[in-house]
């Protein structure tokens, strides 16, 4: 007989399985998790019922290294951190027959809710016109858990749970960062979050004291910046390119760190956004990753890899009126096709990733993840619990009943494979926009490889009144004369990684993600009118009779 690590057990149901001789050295396909699931016991559904990433992965871990610690930076704040205590009673919620008069958990007869149903799309069936037309209608009852109709019930997600999450979603999310990622080290764990700006905010409490500076683009996140200041804690931007991040400046930079100039002591964080990133639309390729991996491991800087629009990667661009490349004929392809993570090259634990479902299901779910060494988990579950807690119940219940028990991993990758070509038929058609409209001696761009953001920069040095007029005032005058013209873009200015920072460049953010083919048309058209009476420049095509 194999030996206990080299057994595993196949689910039935999720509380019935059968043992299974251990499958762990081919890999893991998406229509194989289920199947691969352990059994488990019902009380692990149960109200408020601790998770531990580790019981929900596939693979064994224990041919790789473990994490490095981070006592040398992390805060008084989050060491002195000890939860909720009234909370660790929940594990004994579970236990047949017990009568509690503990925490102060309220009956679900009190919930005014019996069902909660919602029309979602059939796998590959995923347009708004036939969600409408054969959408399917799922429904959550009350005591769905009790009456073993499912494992998650509105009894159960209404009610107070933990800092991690539900276990259910937690399973979910942890099965899905294996699929995708395969850490490459032994104790990583996953917790739920309420998003990446919360996630990022609890992580510089714990990770950053008042007078640090962490390294990120020098165009970044707004709500970073806006995140970190309140902290005490500013960005230190680093020079970019077309594919983000430059690693020899960054190298640079910390090499020659002077503390009396800068103000600070050498930073030891980096915020990144590495796929399709805020503002500039920038994809770090693989080999860019490594590098900066690299300088993080010399100056021992910790990675806060934040990744909303990891799956908007899109389709190669090819250019204007260039054939389509095909998409991914497979699940495996599609995800060969995805630039590996930080995650996925992490060796030290010095990653902490930050992944949400805004981009790829709904802002207004709240519900995002974090994947770290489990020291940071630990510590990061511990805030949530008297910050937070955790995502609405409502919300975890909603995306569950349909990414788990609907969909599974198999049609969510299906739909991430739609949402893929969506976006680049939209980044394809502000593109071709771009090249009808806008005068190229004034405005230049690079296509974006993943994301929702088209980045334009703009010689401002070609102004016939530069430099009477500052690069201020000719980003204001532009700014307002779009707006009269009936379109918006966002200033370049707003992004700053540092505003105190010199900068002698003038950019332009639009997105391509809120509005249909010819609206995006039509914007940039009254961009481009607004950008050449500015400049002076005639001539461009016209549309729609302007």
């Amino acid at each position: 007989m194999a030996p206990p690590s080299a057994i595993d057990v196949e689910a039935v149901t999720d509380t019935t399985g059968v043992t299974i001789p251990d499958p762990l050295s081919a890999p893991i396909k998406s229509n194989d998790i289920f199947g691969r699931r352990r059994k488990a016991d019902k009380s692990q559904w149960v109200i408020a019922a601790p998770a531990d990433t580790v019981n929900f992965r596939h693979r064994s871990y224990d041919h790789k290294p473990k994490a490095k610690r981070w006592d040398h930076i992390i805060t008084h704040e989050a060491q002195t951190r000890k939860g909720n205590s009234l909370k660790k009673a929940a594990k004994y919620l579970g236990k047949p027959g017990l009568i509690t008069l503990g925490g102060g958990i309220p009956s679900s007869e009190f919930f005014p809710f019996e069902e909660l149903s919602i029309k979602v799309p059939r796998v590959g069936h995923f347009s708004e016109a036939e969600t409408r037309e054969s959408g399917v209608v799922i429904t959550a009852g009350k005591h769905d858990l009790a009456e073993d109709k499912s494992i998650f019930d509105i009894s159960t997600a209404f009610n107070y749970g933990q800092g991690a999450g539900s276990a259910q979603l937690l399973r979910y999310v942890t099965e899905h960062t294996e699929l995708v990622h395969n850490p490459a080290y032994q104790d990583w764990r996953c917790t739920l979050s309420i998003g990446s700006t919360s996630a990022l905010d609890m992580a510089l409490r714990m990770l950053s004291r008042p007078g640090d500076m962490i390294i990120s683009e020098e165009y970044t996140f707004s709500a970073a910046v806006e995140t970190a200041i309140p902290l005490g804690v500013r960005m230190a931007g680093i020079p970019m390119d077309a594919q983000g991040l430059l690693p020899d400046a960054m190298d640079q930079i910390l090499s020659t760190w002077d503390v009396q100039t800068k103000g600070a002591r050498k930073p030891h964080l980096l915020y990144t956004v590495p796929t399709g990133q805020n503002p500039t639309g920038a994809t770090q390729s693989h080999s860019r990753r490594r590098a900066i991996y690299a300088v993080c491991q010399k100056h021992d800087i910790y990675i806060i890899e934040d990744e909303p629009y990891y799956f908007l990667q899109m389709q190669p661009y090819t250019g204007p009126n260039a054939p389509d490349v095909p998409p991914p004929a497979s699940h495996a392809e599609f995800l060969q096709s995805l630039v590996p993570s930080y995650l996925s090259m992490d060796v030290d634990g010095r990653v902490m990733r930050l992944d949400s479902f805004s981009k790829v299901l709904a802002p207004g779910s709240r519900i995002g993840w974090v994947t770290a060494s489990q020291q940071l988990i630990e510590m990061y579950k511990k805030h949530a619990d008297v910050s937070t807690q955790c995502p609405a119940g409502t919300s975890q219940l909603i995306v569950w009943k349909l990414l788990d028990e609907f969909w599974g991993h198999s049609g969510y990758l299906d739909w991430l494979i739609h949402i893929r070509l969506s976006y680049t038929q939209r980044r394809d058609a502000i593109l071709a926009a771009c090249e009808r409209y806008l005068p190229r001696e004034v405005v230049s761009w690079q296509p974006p490889m993943a994301g929702m953001f088209h980045w334009m920069k703009i010689d401002f040095r070609k102004h016939p009144q530069y430099p009477e007029r500052s690069i201020e005032e000719i980003e204001e005058s532009i700014f307002l004369s779009v707006i009269e013209h009936g379109a918006l873009v966002m200033r370049g200015s707003w992004f700053y990684a540092d505003a105190q920072d010199a900068h002698d460049t003038l950019f332009f953010r639009a997105t391509y993600a809120a509005a249909p083919k010819e609206k995006i048309d039509e914007a940039i058209h009254r961009f481009s009118v607004a950008v050449r009476e500015e400049f002076s420049v005639n001539g461009g095509a016209v549309r729609n009779g302007h």
